[in-house]
């Protein structure tokens, strides 16, 4: 829940509460480190408080921007330099890891089955699940899972609903909840299919994905070994299967186009899954 107020002196500040999982306090935590340092995102104006099930903090209101939008390797190359700069700015910031990970970068649960247990979703219909969705979902799945790359702190939906810009510098960056703690590779290849949807979940093409992998590496100034970037492409395609997975169910809603279903060999190759 998102609730702008305007205090009694006049200044518009951002409300959030949401379930405690234990997870907002280092997310907000992150945040503010970030704020202070001058990186574009929100400022939080107080710690996370506990009140009843719900974990809340206020931030400041930031308004104003334009969400970029397009799938091009041009446009990847962009978020990509925004997603590198936040990844440093990140790489020296410690908290407690913010875990559970966000469901659709949650391949590492330790919950029977493929998905992790997520009681509004296993409580559907799962029949109207593709069987190749499955399919690819548990080859991705066993990719990443057998990679045994050390984890780190990064932002796990890091799409251009969650991005404002003006003119070509970003101007905000949203979402502070969907840190994650997995590795490297993995958030920079989520994030390189993810980084085009604007409204409903979208798989940018693998050309676009290709390049921003290829900006990320270049800005961060280290190549990435080939069993990273085999994982950037298997967590590429793992959080594609999720979110058609979450839309399966709605019968009036259709799965992200066809690009998952045109894609995932290729991806699931690139990964050696």
């Amino acid at each position: 829940m998102v609730l702008g107020l305007r205090l009694a002196g006049g200044r518009d500040v951002v409300v959030k509460a949401r379930a405690d999982d234990g997870r907002a306090t280092s997310c907000v935590a992150v945040q503010a480190r970030l704020a202070d340092r001058g990186f574009p995102c929100a400022r939080p104006l107080t710690p996370v408080a506990c009140i009843g099930s719900l974990a809340v903090h206020a931030e400041e209101f930031r308004p104003g921007g334009e969400v970029l939008h397009g799938d091009t390797p041009e446009v990847a190359a962009r978020c990509a330099e925004v997603f590198a700069r936040l990844m440093a700015e990140l790489a020296d910031v410690t908290v407690a890891p913010p875990l559970p990970n966000p469901p659709w970068v949650r391949w590492d649960h330790a919950d029977s089955g493929v998905w992790p247990a997520i009681d509004f979703l296993d409580s559907r219909d799962q029949s109207t699940v593709p069987a190749h969705v499955v399919e690819t979902a548990v080859r991705a799945r066993g990719r990443l899972l057998a990679a045994g790359l050390p984890c780190v702190l990064g932002h796990a939906d890091f799409e251009a609903q969650n991005l404002r810009w003006q003119g070509r510098e970003v101007w905000a960056v949203h979402d502070w909840d969907s840190l994650a703690w997995q590795p490297e590779a993995a958030l920079v290849g989520a994030a390189s299919g993810a980084f085009a949807s604007a409204g409903p979940p979208t798989l940018a093409p693998v050309e676009s994905s290709e390049a921003f992998l290829v900006a990320y590496q270049d800005i961060r100034g280290r190549l990435f070994t080939a069993v990273e970037l085999e994982i950037a492409w298997a967590a590429s395609v793992w959080m594609a299967a999720y979110n058609a997975r979450e839309q399966a169910p709605h019968g009036d809603t259709p799965l992200p186009d066809d690009a998952f279903r045109t894609q995932a060999a290729e991806r699931l190759r690139r990964a050696h899954a």
